[in-house]
């Protein structure tokens, strides 16, 4: 298993733009072979402040993820919603 944290900064004004792309995606990321997880989060402290907290099966299904209509489609259109850089972490379970 694979778990991918992808953490976004979100312009206060593009938050309810961003969530509506969000829902969409993880609707159709949740269908997916190899999908074992697939979450947004907003902090409770900053609204702003969201992530993605994904579980895979392994690398193959991240790539077929990635080559997806509705992510080849959805987030490119997120860049222009963030403030600042995406980070992306990829995980392997140990316990």
């Amino acid at each position: 298993m694979i778990r991918i944290i992808a953490r976004q900064v979100i312009k206060k004004e593009c938050i309810a733009q961003y969530h509506h792309l969000v829902k969409e995606l993880v609707e159709a990321s949740r269908k997916e072979d190899g999908c074992l997880s697939y979450t947004s989060n907003q902090s409770l402290s900053d609204e702003r402040v969201h992530c993605f907290i994904e579980d895979w099966k392994d690398q193959a299904t991240i790539d077929a993820h990635n080559a997806t209509e509705h992510f080849q489609r959805i987030v490119p259109q997120f860049k222009a919603l963030f403030d600042g850089e995406e980070r992306v972490e990829l995980f392997k379970q140990i316990v």
